[in-house]
């Protein structure tokens, strides 16, 4: 349980160091708390021990893709309605998880995820 008035948190699940520096960067100067994670094994275990407001979800990963991922954390009752933003480079992914509150495309557009963030969490 986050104490009352600390930030919201994000979990970034992406394989890329590079794209998980970049959108923690974008979400930490926006005000956001956020922690990460490489795949979706290293993903549910700091699922459950940071418990995010949000999640950011590469699709292709090693270990565990991204949907199995889902389908995983989704059956955890404190977790069934934890928005998912998917952030992947393939195409077809709003078919990848219906249930996402959005979907963008690699390379993307940091205001739009922000845009996104914030419609799904609100502000900081």
């Amino acid at each position: 349980m986050r104490p009352e008035g600390a930030p919201k948190k994000i979990l970034v699940v992406d394989d890329d160091p590079d794209i998980v520096e970049y959108l923690v960067t974008v979400l930490r100067e926006r005000g956001y708390d956020t922690c990460t994670a490489c795949d979706g094994d290293v993903a549910m275990e700091v699922l459950v021990t940071e418990y995010p407001d949000l999640v950011t979800l590469d699709l292709e990963m090693p270990n565990e893709w991204g949907p199995k991922f889902f389908r995983r954390f989704s059956r955890i009752p404190e977790f069934r309605d934890l928005p998912v933003i998917v952030i992947s480079g393939l195409p077809g992914i709003h078919l990848a998880i219906r249930k996402a509150v959005g979907t963008v495309r690699k390379p993307f557009d940091p205001q739009e995820v922000l845009r996104i963030v914030e419609g799904a969490i609100g502000e900081p």
